[in-house]
């Protein structure tokens, strides 16, 4: 029985628990005029039209042919399955041989399985007798066939799907309010920089109006880039002083998704190294990523860390907040990205950039526009942290709301 249970179910026995080939089959259906759209199987977004994420793969004429049917409804084991999980269809279309196509038989709820699909638990039992799995191996039928799945009576099984749903469309409400801000920023950005030849922006604080143009200057009379030192990785440890990697850096933001260390004692003797919340840092290597700079501020978390080769800190004697949102502009990302181009990987080194020129106004007026976008970034974190609770929310739920499989009465 599942820790946590809806008021009308109380009273009910427990669940009951079946093979998984005795709620989907495996379909292979080929039977089409090659018109109906490719679906891309993605772990974000599930079973989606190529045409409607930046998917680039191509397929020939001849091998769409060999393509099997996905119905609306329909779940598809893909490639990364033992990672993600199984992904649901919300599109009919079509997708490569390679994938196996399951459809469900019988009293199955398919929202209740798409969100039982991705538990931690399901993932586990999915895997855990295919040993050496990796990158590019599928998950067969038969393997998925003699997983043991929950099966609760169909109005149980409604229940909890309409409850999740509903946590779904909180949290795209809640991605569409930070797509939005997103939006907001980037407009705002445009507007308070000088377009390309343009000498002052479109829109101008009042206090800034008929102040005359921004003045010119090259990137290296307005900040310098303080490098990392090359830590061995022989240095590494389970715990100590922050390690900041590359890896750490995103676009924006710092990435905590796998977090490093380095020995305490090494803190004092590489003190300069050392960076503090509020400094601006940046990805060396590969520094622009889809038309965005690899830069952010430090936060919290890596607050006293020790800098890695590669990464960068931003030295200015200008207002440090504009300069951050000043490598935010399409224009000189465009210019930087020209200046480090015809290397593989690309890096980013101040005198690479250092006789680009761009515009920047008075000190006031620096500080004007960096607390402006800066009350935006934080109506941004703000939105983020709230769909990260929504998120860590919605897997305590689950994990209460669907049993362990070796829990599950039979």
């Amino acid at each position: 029985m599942p820790e946590l249970r809806f008021p009308e179910f109380y009273e009910r026995d427990a669940w009951n628990c079946v093979n998984a080939n005795e709620l989907f089959q495996q379909i292979s259906n080929k039977d089409h005029q090659s018109d109906l759209p490719i679906l891309a199987i993605t772990q974000e977004y599930g079973a989606i039209p190529r045409e409607l994420i930046d998917y680039n793969v191509t397929a020939t004429k001849k091998s769409i042919q060999s393509y099997k049917v996905v119905d609306v409804g329909d779940f598809i084991i893909s490639l990364r399955s033992f990672q993600g999980g199984i992904e649901y269809s919300t599109y009919k279309g079509i997708c490569s041989p390679a994938y196996v196509v399951l459809r469900k038989t019988g009293e199955v709820n398919e929202q209740f399985y798409k969100q039982y699909f991705k538990t931690t638990s399901f993932i586990r039992d999915l895997t855990k007798n295919l040993e050496g799995l990796r990158d590019g191996k599928m998950i067969s039928y038969k393997q998925f066939s003699q997983v043991p799945l929950p099966f609760p009576k169909p109005d149980e099984q409604q229940k909890i799907a309409d409850f999740l749903s509903s946590i779904d469309e909180l949290f795209t409400t809640q991605s569409q309010k930070l797509e939005a801000l997103t939006a907001h920023k980037k407009g705002l950005i445009q507007q308070l920089f000088p377009a390309e030849g343009e000498t002052a922006p479109k829109l101008r604080f009042p206090e800034f109006l008929g102040k005359g143009e921004w003045g010119e200057k090259p990137l290296k009379s307005i900040f310098s880039i303080f490098q990392g030192f090359a830590f061995s990785s022989k240095d590494s440890v389970t715990e100590g002083v922050r390690w900041l990697k590359i890896a750490d850096v995103g676009i924006q933001h710092m990435n905590h998704n796998a977090a490093s260390y380095l020995p305490v004692e090494l803190k004092n003797k590489h003190k300069k190294f050392t960076v503090k919340s509020g400094d601006y840092v940046m990805a060396l290597t590969r520094p622009i990523l889809g038309k965005r700079l690899k830069i952010a501020p430090v936060d919290k978390v890596l607050d006293g860390a020790l800098l890695n080769q590669r990464v960068g800190k931003l030295v200015t004697t200008e207002n440090s907040a504009f300069v951050y949102y000043l490598l935010q502009t399409s224009k000189l990302i465009n210019e930087i990205e020209r200046s480090i181009a015809g290397s593989e990987p690309p890096n980013l080194s101040a005198q690479q950039i250092e006789n680009i020129t761009t515009y920047i106004p008075s000190e006031k007026e620096q500080k004007k526009i960096a607390e402006c976008l800066s009350s935006v970034d934080e109506l941004i974190s703000s939105q983020i942290q709230q769909i990260e609770s929504l998120k860590a929310h919605k897997k305590g739920l689950m994990q209460q709301l669907f049993p362990e499989v070796d829990k599950v009465g039979v």
